[in-house]
């Protein structure tokens, strides 16, 4: 529960920063790219 109340927030800041490039963008967070896209689904963000 606190995940999400963090998480969204977090990648939607980070989307931003990396002005929408999800290779950037999970390179930011140390994950793999694939893992942000399920993220970034999961919450409804890019769409």
């Amino acid at each position: 529960m606190v995940m999400q109340q963090v998480e969204r927030p977090l990648l939607e800041v980070i989307m931003e920063h990396s002005d929408h490039n999800q290779s950037r963008a999970a390179r930011m967070l140390g994950i793999n790219r694939n893992t942000l896209r399920k993220k970034l689904d999961a919450y409804g963000i890019g769409e």
